[in-house]
């Protein structure tokens, strides 16, 4: 079994949990600012001082309602300063939050206030107040409900202020390292959600070892702009993260602002998952098309990315590098402008990135971080260092963690980051550890001679073909899903004589492109799915992807859907991540029309 491990730089603190981290940054800089939020077209510093009384002043409101430490809490809200606040309250006041997505679907909050135990629940927007009124009569333990919506904040922190600080601070000291931190539910792509139960110990433990690591980016005038949600463990990893290295934090859910948000925030790094990092690209690309200098977008992209290729060989040829500070200047500032004009790093997490998009931002000046893990792992198991980053990888084990490959190619982790159990469920416990205590990931990867970790796929969901070839799904699927116009590409064949596929279209990118290559931009999907210059554009993107595999993995045949994939047919994860249990079973006569009709290729009308 090869495995890698990176020792610990920290030592761990049994009896500290996450509030010590915030104790520690009050001390040592209470006027650094801690976060920005918006105000009238700008943005207004909250130092680590102000958020600390608010912090307190919070909790003695939640401790005003009579809950009791240890209790449960659900929370659902957009990505906002007010998550983090009511996080590290409910924390300082010695309960655990349940985070839940705000698109989770009143069946999926009902399940998890009852599995958790939930005694209250915080809800942000109207809509969000709604999906819990429709359930509160099935959660029977329910006493305490607050509604950010209607001055919720305002309102228990002027409830609190007959609690004493001394009874805040007992109550704050109460979790040590071993007792749970907080409980999240699994976004459930190959069954019902799990509770997994991470501890205090989880957080500050890695947000100790990772500032290490991350020293590029943890810095005095360091500052990010959070906009995927915090109920995602990547998400809520660095908010605690940046509350420990004191780095300045600002929000915005809402990603059809965020490019003026970049603008004025100026961030000096990112965290996003890929897709975000896709849409950059193609975005930029369709601009460029509309523009009239599309083909000048394309080499400029070109010459970059050979330009990045050769960094990783010790050698640039002086008229590569020519090229690369004439196309630097004239294409790539430009882009770097767009996203704040002072990124230098971002983090990337949740799936694969691809070599691609790995070189092409490394070329525009970002260097994009790969990192890899899951909720079990609060978040990281490994991410590449700033200093040495191998596109293509997802780098060496953190500190305090260590990675192994077993016979069978399975990922396993073991580490300061591995949760302590899945909530009532031993038995679900003891299947995701091996005897001598290595976590099984459920995912396929390799181990390089320097200890960098490439994840290959996921182990549930090879698919091994009539011929006995076994392929790995995401080899395939993830260069085809960063096409423009592609939603998601689904790799199927198991037991089947060959490999096919299904695709959706992204409407969004969809609208540009076909206007751009002459065609009607309002056709519907379903025109869309049969239109021969997006069928043809597609097999193209296919083509290229297959060049990555052997003949007997490639895709032969394809069918594009007239349907997109969502979260309220079951088939996309609260992360857009594809159920492919549920979209093979649903769409288990469109994979046998494949195999069994003569076209090669052609839209599918289900309609």
């Amino acid at each position: 079994m090869k495995r890698s491990e990176t020792p610990a730089i920290e030592r761990p603190e049994p009896t500290w949990n996450t509030t010590e981290l915030l104790a520690r940054r009050v001390a040592a800089t209470p006027d650094r600012p801690l976060f920005a939020v918006p105000d009238n077209g700008g943005w207004k510093d909250i130092t680590a001082g102000q958020f600390n009384e608010e912090v307190r002043a919070l909790a003695k409101g939640f401790i005003a309602q009579g809950l009791e430490p240890g209790e449960r809490v659900a929370f659902i809200a957009q990505t906002s300063y007010q998550w983090t606040l009511v996080d590290f309250a409910l924390w300082t006041a010695g309960l655990v939050m349940v985070p839940v997505y705000e698109t989770s679907s009143a069946a999926q909050l009902e399940w998890m206030m009852q599995d958790s135990g939930a005694v209250a629940i915080i809800t942000e927007l109207p809509t969000h107040t709604a999906t819990a009124d429709s359930i509160a009569d099935a959660v029977p333990q329910l006493r305490f409900r607050a509604e950010l919506h209607n001055d919720a904040i305002a309102s228990l922190m002027q409830q609190g202020e007959s609690i004493a600080d001394e009874e805040v601070e007992r109550r704050r000291t109460l979790a040590k390292g071993d007792d749970m931190a907080t409980l999240i539910y699994t976004s459930g792509s190959t069954g019902r959600p799990k509770g997994v139960v991470l501890t205090h110990a989880n957080f500050v433990d890695l947000s100790r070892n990772t500032a290490h690591t991350l020293e590029d980016l943890i810095k005095g005038d360091s500052s990010t702009l959070l906009f995927i949600t915090l109920a995602h463990v990547f998400a809520r990893l660095i908010s605690v993260l940046c509350v420990h290295g004191g780095v300045k934090v600002g929000h915005q859910p809402n990603t059809a602002k965020l490019v003026e948000s970049l603008a004025s925030f100026k961030p000096t790094f990112l965290l996003a998952v890929p897709r975000v990092f896709e849409k950059v690209y193609n975005a930029a690309e369709q601009k460029a098309d509309a523009a009239g200098t599309g083909n000048l977008f394309r080499r400029a992209a070109r010459v970059g990315i050979a330009y990045s290729r050769s960094l990783d060989k010790g050698k640039t040829p002086f008229g590569l590098k020519l090229q690369y500070t004439f196309y630097n200047k004239l294409v790539f500032s430009k882009i770097r402008d767009a996203m704040g004009g002072r990124v230098v790093h971002a983090v990337s997490g949740s799936a694969p990135l691809g070599n691609h998009l790995g070189h092409f931002y490394r070329a525009i000046g970002v260097i994009i971080l790969e990192g890899y893990g899951l909720t079990e792992t609060t978040a990281p198991i490994s991410v590449n260092v700033p200093s040495h980053s191998k596109v293509g990888t997802v780098g060496p084990p953190l500190p305090g963690c260590s990675v192994a490959v077993d016979s069978d190619g399975e990922i396993l982790a073991k580490g300061v980051n591995i949760f302590r159990e899945y909530w009532n469920n031993p038995e679900a416990t003891k299947n995701a550890f091996t005897e001598d205590g290595w976590f099984r990931t459920g995912d396929l990867g390799q181990l390089d001679d320097d200890g960098y970790l490439t994840v290959t796929g996921r182990k549930k969901e090879l698919i091994v073909t009539a011929g006995g070839k076994n392929v790995s799904p995401a080899t395939l699927e993830d260069p085809i899903n960063s096409d423009p116009i592609i939603g998601h590409c689904v790799v199927v064949g198991d037991k089947k004589p060959f490999i096919a596929a299904m695709m959706t279209l992204d409407p969004a990118m969809l609208t540009n492109w076909l206007e751009n290559q002459g065609e009607d931009p309002t056709m519907s999907l379903a025109e869309a799915a049969q239109n021969p210059r997006v069928l043809a554009h597609i097999q193209h993107t296919i083509d290229r992807a297959n060049t990555r595999v052997s003949r007997a993995e490639s895709i032969r045949k394809f069918v594009v859907l007239d349907q997109e994939f969502s979260e309220d047919d079951g088939t996309l994860t609260p992360k857009l991540s594809i159920r492919r249990h549920v979209i093979l079973e649903k769409y288990a006569g469109v994979i046998d029309g494949i195999y069994n009709v003569a076209p090669p290729t052609r839209g599918i009308s289900l309609k």
